[in-house]
């Protein structure tokens, strides 16, 4: 089952997805992060699902797996998913639906299991409202969703998430928090 992570950038939402993975049945097994803002569109949709021998123009001879088969049996996370391509969103919702892929330029299925966690900063629901976030996507994402509140709602925690990354107390009694 797909798990929505929501909250402002910088928030943690990598951090909280990685955590569900460590501490799940599919620890032992890949977690790929993908942040769908930092990979240009036209190339996000091979670079999850791969693409078979000659499935570019001038393409040599080559085949590439994608990240979801880097991730299967494992979790991939998908960061900033409402910059995601309408069509590539479709694509997506057919991958949850019939847990397969499909790499461009083939016609081959291939049976996945991984978990997908997505994430966005941005308010989905509005989104999906005003025609820019595919609505049967949000539907079958939004079952788990998660809100994480910034670091400046929960100030208590800034000790205990210092101390999480190494540092001892000696060096988070220095740190100063801004209200």
């Amino acid at each position: 089952m797909p798990i929505l992570i929501t909250g402002e950038s910088g928030t943690g939402k990598e951090l909280f997805s990685q955590a569900i993975h460590n501490k799940s049945d599919r620890k032992d097994q890949p977690f790929i992060s993908v942040n769908c803002t930092a990979i240009h569109s036209t190339l996000l949709e091979s670079e999850l699902f791969g693409y078979g021998e000659g499935a570019f123009t001038n393409a040599k001879k080559c085949v590439k797996a994608g990240l979801f088969e880097i991730a299967n049996h494992g979790t991939i996370f998908l960061d900033e998913i409402c910059n995601m391509s309408y069509d590539l969103q479709a694509k997506l919702l057919k991958v949850l639906q019939e847990r397969k892929i499909r790499r461009v330029g083939e016609m081959i299925e291939r049976d996945i299991d991984v978990r997908v966690i997505a994430a966005t900063h941005r308010d989905l629901h509005h989104l999906v409202n005003k025609n820019q976030f595919f609505r049967p996507l949000f539907d079958r994402l939004n079952v788990i969703r998660l809100q994480i509140p910034p670091l400046r709602e929960r100030t208590e925690d800034i000790p205990d998430l210092v101390y999480s990354i190494g540092y001892n107390t000696f060096t988070y009694r220095f740190v100063y928090v801004h209200h």
